[in-house]
Parts: C-alpha cells; structure tokens; sequence
C-alpha cells in the first residue's frame, strides 16, 4: 500500500503520516491509533503493551498495585 493511500485509510493528511514515518513533531495518539488500525497492527499493539503478557511487566505491575 502507499503511503498516500494509508493516510487515506488512516484519514490522517500525508504530512502527518510523513511525520510518524519520521518520528518528527508531535503527533495526537488517536493518529498514531488511525495509523497502527489503517496498517492491521491495532490488536498486536494492545496486547504489546498490556503488562501482564510478560513475567517483567507482571512483576512491575503487581509491585505497583501493591504499593497502593
């Protein structure tokens, strides 16, 4: 897919998505979201940073909840 296409899909402008390309300015997590959704990746990108898919994020997470 091009890039003009994925901005279409990802109803973002093509300036913005040159952007995320790049890692410049400040894109708004819900362009980033449009983008990850547009590309497939939307689920593998949630589930990526749920920490309790790893044993390290379990233990970072269940220290966390019991320091409260």
């Amino acid at each position: 897919m091009s890039a003009a296409e994925l901005a279409r899909r990802a109803h973002v402008t093509r300036d913005t998505l040159r952007a995320i390309e790049h890692g410049t300015g400040s894109p708004k997590i819900e362009s980033l979201m449009s983008v990850i959704t547009a590309l497939g990746f939307a689920d593998h990108f949630v589930s990526g940073t749920d920490p309790f898919k790893t044993d390290s994020g379990r233990a970072l997470a269940l220290e966390v909840i019991g320091k409260k």
